[in-house]
């Protein structure tokens, strides 16, 4: 498997992948309306800009797919998602390893989940991610916010802020 940051061209093979991955997500919580299964290539593209996309490969397949950007000393990671039948094998948390380390000079990493996702959030816990804010989104549904935090790691050159 080989992680490398995406394309343009890639943009529609990943939000294909997106909804097949977000289908078991929609049946946990009985909404086929979640964000990442309505988003459109024109949504993607436009984020696409803002954001940085990483993509899994297997035999030429894109396989799994994150995006993350930088605000701030905090880097916000999102729509981690891996092909279902790839899943339990590593390669989400292997997506996730790689945002922190092209984002190494960030202090801080948020990601979020909804509240029946026990999978997701045991891995987040897994990579060293803790829970600090719930928010109730409808009545079926809560997103639980988790972070990363680590110490700055000193500068190593001269004049550097």
């Amino acid at each position: 498997m080989i992680i490398e940051q995406a394309q343009v061209k890639d943009l529609a093979e990943i939000l294909l992948l997106q909804k097949q991955a977000y289908m078991s997500e929609a049946e946990l919580y009985s909404d086929f309306h979640l964000l990442p299964l309505t988003e459109t290539l024109d949504e993607i593209e436009s984020e696409f800009s803002k954001h940085l996309f990483l993509k899994a490969i297997m035999n030429g397949v894109i396989i799994g797919a994150v995006r993350a950007y930088r605000q701030g000393d905090t880097c916000y990671v999102g729509r981690l998602v891996v092909h279902p039948k790839f899943q339990r094998q590593g390669i989400g948390t292997r997506l996730i390893e790689e945002v922190e380390k092209i984002f190494e000079d960030c202090t801080r990493f948020e990601i979020f989940t909804g509240h029946k996702s026990i999978r997701n959030i045991n891995l987040y816990k897994k990579l060293g991610y803790k829970e600090f804010q719930v928010k109730v989104v409808s009545e079926h549904l809560q997103y639980i916010y988790m972070e990363k935090t680590k110490e700055r790691t000193p500068c190593k050159v001269n004049n550097c802020i």
